[in-house]
This record gives structure tokens, sequence and C-alpha cells, in this order.
């Protein structure tokens, strides 16, 4: 036991709509008896992945005495939810999981044949995407997700792959990619979670793509402190886009 963050569910808020459940890549979350529930201490990060997907507001992240988060017990966990996804669950205690929502599950798609990390693709038009991970936005990703381990990762601001058309070729072959906005999200929820990657995964580099825009920099700055705040070695590699789609500027941003 440790005093640490975790989510906290105002029950008379929730209306156990469920859109919480399929945001928590843990699976910490489940709708009992009408309303959402922790499910175990020991599930929840504490990165509030969840917060954001609630319409009545009824979670919010606190700091409390609770167990330690376990990685371990997670996996586990996941793998009984998946093994029961066939079972008809008892309606006294668990309601259908018709929220559980795939496309927020950890997965890794893989390197197509031939893919070497960080090697750029020949010349020519691409032709098929070189997403290797899934999901990508920053808050439905699972810090301990196997394809961020020694990863040279890719931080990306949401509109880079719309500007930049040569995204996929260019930036994206052989790496592992997460998506974020400083300007419409919630940053420090960012930095929680960011930071708990960087700790676990130890990627071998991490590359911040954001637009030219004055707060697209934050993402930048997110990065920066995050690196620091996990004690990493890793100098940020700062690569910054055009409203144009062209390519304005390439740093390495040492990090103290």
């Amino acid at each position: 036991m440790a005093i640490r963050e975790v989510i906290r569910i105002d029950e008379e808020k929730c209306d156990g709509c469920g859109e919480c459940v399929p945001s928590c890549a843990e699976g910490a979350l489940a709708i009992v008896n009408g309303k959402a529930r922790l499910v175990s201490e020991v599930y929840c990060d504490g990165l509030g992945a969840c917060l954001g997907h609630c319409p009545q507001g009824a979670i919010s992240v606190e700091k409390r005495d609770a167990s330690d988060f376990d990685e371990v017990q997670v996996h586990a966990h996941l793998a009984r939810l998946k093994t029961a996804k066939g079972a008809a669950p008892s309606l006294a205690v668990v309601e259908p999981p018709h929220h559980q929502c795939p496309g927020s599950m950890s997965r890794s798609l893989g390197l197509r044949p031939g893919v070497q990390t960080g090697v750029s693709a020949p010349s020519g038009p691409a032709t098929r995407s070189e997403l290797t991970n899934w999901p990508v936005q920053l808050m439905l990703l699972s810090p301990g997700a196997p394809y961020l381990r020694h990863a040279d990762i890719l931080l990306v601001a949401d509109c880079v792959p719309f500007a930049y058309p040569d995204f996929h070729r260019r930036f994206l072959r052989g790496k592992p990619v997460i998506i974020g906005c400083p300007k419409l999200d919630q940053v420090q929820l960012y930095a929680r979670k960011l930071t708990e990657i960087v700790r676990l995964a130890e990627p071998r580099s991490l590359t911040v793509l954001h637009m030219e825009v004055p707060c697209c920099s934050g993402l930048t700055k997110l990065a920066e402190y995050t690196l620091a705040e996990a004690g990493s070695g890793l100098a940020l590699e700062d690569v910054t886009i055009s409203v144009q789609g062209e390519v304005l500027a390439e740093e390495t941003i040492p990090v103290a």
C-alpha cells in the first residue's frame, strides 16, 4: 500500500452509460449494478485515460492510500476477460460487455516483411499503411504495451499526418506512434502518462512531430518535461511541420 493517484467514481453522477469502460486499457472499470465501478486498485494506473470519456463528469483522480499498480496482474486480468468474452455474465454482478470496444485494446500490428526499424522506405508513392500499433491516442495507450519497449517512439500532434503527405513513409515506418493535441486535451494527464511510458518502455529515442502554430509547440515542452521527469538520458528529436505540409525544422534538443 502507498499514497498514489487512483480514480474515484461519484456514484450520484454516474448514470451507468459505460462510456468509460473501453477507455481503460487495463480493464480496471466495469458496469456493476448499473454503476461504473473500479474492479480493483491494482488494475488502475491512476493516469486517468477514462476521465474525458465520462459525459457526466463522474470520474476524477485522487491521491489516497491504495494498493500498488500491478502490471502482471493486469495482463492476467485482461487474459481472463478475453477468455470469458463469449460467456454470458451474471447480470446481478456485471452487465453485458457491449461497451467493451475492441478498438481500445492494446495490440501490435507488426512490422511489414523486410522493414527495418528507423529505416525510411524507398522513394515512390506510399501504397499501404506503416502503422504498427493500436490504439494510437495517448489517453488510450497502456504504458506497459510491449510494442513501446526499447522502441523509437513518435509523439505526433493530431494534425501532422493530415498536413504532411509523406508521413507514413518518411516518419512512421518501423516506429510505434502516439498522438495527441496539447491545446484540446488535458496536458497534466498527458504528462503523467507519457512519463510512465518512458519509465516503463525505456525507448531508444523519442521524436516529436508538431505543427508550426504556437500552441502545438506545447507537445515539445511536454516531451522535454517527460524525459526529465522520467530520468531518461535521451535527447529529444523535434520536427516542425508547416500548415502547407513542409518540414520547416529538425533539431536535437538535449534534455537536462
